[in-house]
């Protein structure tokens, strides 16, 4: 049975978002470094909540998460850039990927919350 909200599959379609969004940009040298920092950053959140999982300890589940944070905010910044350059034909068209880095980056701030204060109720 699929779970109604799925963490990892949305960090996964988020990722091949961003290697799609990557690919599509022009060959120039504003194109080729957003599209290598995107790449990285777009699909790293993905990749580390796999690490995550198998966490040792609530602290570093922390940090695993706020690395995940960490490059969610970037690769925020660099769709804004994207966008607002503009470097894709229809800048409106990264509007949903801005919405869902958004929306991931709520989730991991508060899980990153949550984590920290049972890790100090204890």
């Amino acid at each position: 049975m699929k779970k109604k909200y799925d963490l990892e599959e949305r960090l996964i379609v988020f990722a091949l978002a961003m290697m799609k969004l990557s690919e599509s940009l022009p060959n120039s040298s504003i194109g080729l470094n957003l599209s290598n920092q995107i790449h990285r950053s777009g699909t790293s959140p993905a990749l580390n909540y796999g690490e995550a999982q198998a966490a040792e300890s609530r602290k570093d589940f922390i940090h695993k998460f706020r690395l995940i944070l960490k490059e969610l905010r970037e690769t925020k910044i660099c769709l804004e850039l994207i966008k607002r350059y503009p470097l894709v034909v229809n800048p409106e068209s990264i509007e949903n990927e801005i919405i869902e880095c958004g929306a991931l980056i709520g989730i991991f701030t508060k899980s990153i919350q949550t984590a920290k204060s049972k890790m100090t109720s204890k």
